[in-house]
């Protein structure tokens, strides 16, 4: 299944789909600017252009291989039976809430005056439900469409760092929107930078899975949803420092070119 993946990848072109993204997500970002609308405080109506990387996937994917192709990606959808090592969902699940919690930690340690979180369990599950499917709109074209013909030509770790930078690009319009200010809006960057190196990872080791790539991006969003109030007390310095850390260790210790341990032969 990986091979046909590389062999799939091979004729992509990550600037084709990166500016059609960007291209589809204009309209969501005029509509904010106009209405000033929020889904969730400090979440504004440009957060549905969710839709954009799948979007812009699957029209590609039309192009090249017509609907079988489409009907493919959109399988990709709960490939969980490419989790050949069901360990591997400790880290998709796990990894977020334990940079969460570690974050509020460090913050209460440095005196920041934090609330105690406050959340109850049937909310959580509505909203990570909700955050999955947004997920993957995302993940579909992120990871099921352009991640591997980058790492075809440039690596496991250049590939997370420069399509992080993409990914990262694809939000700045939105988070001015949410009036985020720009020192903010810098430390949100390599977090988002990071956390994609962490995503390729995960997604490699996985067996290239969406649908493991979309739990993990769901949990992004739940976690900070959770973290006092509604997210309010988020602090992209402390997580981004944290998520840097953890994709310098797997980096280390799985290797750069595949972010995959090479099995002695």
């Amino acid at each position: 299944m990986a091979g046909d993946d590389v062999i799939a990848s091979r004729s992509r072109s990550p600037l084709r789909f990166f500016c059609l993204t960007f291209a589809l997500s204009i309209p969501f970002l005029l509509i904010s600017a106009a209405t000033g609308f929020e889904l969730l405080p400090r979440l504004p109506v440009a957060a549905l252009m969710t839709v954009c990387p799948v979007a812009a996937a699957l029209i590609l994917v039309y192009r090249e291989d017509k609907t079988a192709g489409v009907v493919a990606l959109l399988k990709r959808s709960f490939d969980y039976q490419r989790i050949g090592a069901k360990a591997w969902y400790a880290p998709v699940l796990l990894l977020m809430p334990a940079t969460m919690a570690l974050s509020y930690g460090l913050m209460r340690l440095l005196g920041v005056p934090l609330p105690f979180p406050s959340f109850s369990a049937l909310p959580a599950l509505a909203l990570f439900a909700v955050f999955f499917i947004a997920a993957l709109g995302e993940e579909l074209g992120w990871s099921g469409y352009v991640t591997d013909p980058m790492q075809v030509r440039w690596g496991a770790l250049h590939a997370g760092i420069l399509l992080g930078l993409v990914w990262a690009a694809f939000h700045i319009v939105a988070l001015l929107q949410a009036q985020r200010s720009p020192a903010w809006i810098s430390w949100w960057c390599l977090n988002t930078v990071a956390t994609r190196v962490v995503m390729v990872w995960l997604y490699n080791n996985t067996g290239k899975s969406v649908f493991a790539a979309a739990l993990f991006h769901a949990m992004i969003n739940v976690t900070w949803m959770l973290f006092p109030v509604r997210g309010s007390y988020f602090d992209p310095r402390v997580v981004g420092l944290i998520m840097t850390d953890v994709a310098a260790i797997v980096t280390v210790i799985w290797g750069p070119r595949t972010l995959v341990r090479r099995r002695a032969s």
